[in-house]
């Protein structure tokens, strides 16, 4: 059976708050009064997983040096886990400095021409959410991101204050942004630049502390954006891509909605 070395402290942080977020009624288990905890108990939740609750245990409190893929597979089975949770759990277990190391940084002025040949607002992301490239559109869309001196995503949105007016529904756009962020980034634990980015923000912004400590993971979707612009409130249809050649690198494109 194969076994995974991993991050054992990430891990445990999220089997845990996992667990902790799957009621009994979510996994036809019936409800009980008097839960000292949320979500689930430890030994509800290992009978799930088909595991031992002293193995959930040893799991949740960082205290494996190694665990199979099949007990993955079912952890990932047991606590319900979404397609991206699922990626996020393999990809802490799969996480060590004897990895390989992530794709060289791709020159983003290579994919300039794309986004100046797009008529609608587009940006460019790379592996740390900092815009890198961007058009006309998009700048004069987002004047207070592009048009300053604050180039990264999430400093933005959770240190200018401009950003919680502009952006309709801040608190669950900038909620899921951290979800986002966190799958996007699973396979960078040891990222020296994305651990000092956690802390400054965790240090600097108690709604992103707050929203980095559920551990929430979710995939980059597209979908309807609202902003509260210079000319009104303007909505957009968000769409995220990935350039082939440049695997690191994000293409985010908002067309008028219909």
């Amino acid at each position: 059976m194969t076994e995974l070395s991993f991050d054992a402290k990430s891990l445990a942080a999220f089997v845990r708050a996992a667990r902790e977020r799957l009621t009994p009624e979510a996994c036809g288990l019936p409800a009980r009064h008097r839960r000292r905890a949320p979500g689930l108990r430890r030994e509800e939740a290992a009978n799930l997983c088909h595991i031992s609750p002293t193995w959930l245990t040893y799991i949740e409190q960082g205290r494996t040096t190694g665990i199979s893929s099949a007990t993955l597979g079912g952890i990932a089975r047991g606590l319900r886990l979404s397609r991206a949770e699922r990626s996020y759990l393999f990809a802490l277990a799969a996480n060590t400095k004897s990895a390989p190391p992530p794709p060289e940084v791709s020159d983003p002025h290579l994919i300039e021409p794309l986004v100046q040949s797009v008529m609608s607002p587009a940006y460019v992301l790379d592996r740390h959410w900092d815009a890198v490239a961007w058009n006309a559109a998009a700048q004069d869309l987002f004047s207070g991101w592009l048009g300053g001196e604050e180039r990264n995503q999430l400093r933005y949105v959770f240190l200018d204050a401009s950003a919680r007016t502009f952006i309709a529904e801040w608190h669950k756009r900038a909620a899921r942004l951290v979800a986002e962020f966190r799958a996007d980034t699973a396979v960078s634990q040891e990222d020296p630049v994305r651990r000092a980015l956690v802390d400054e923000l965790c240090h600097a912004s108690p709604d992103f502390a707050s929203a980095w400590a559920s551990h929430s993971v979710l995939e980059r979707e597209g979908g309807l954006r609202q902003f509260h612009g210079k000319t009104g409130t303007c909505q957009f249809v968000q769409y995220t891509l990935r350039p082939a050649a440049y695997g690191d690198l994000k293409l985010i494109v908002l067309t008028p909605a219909p």
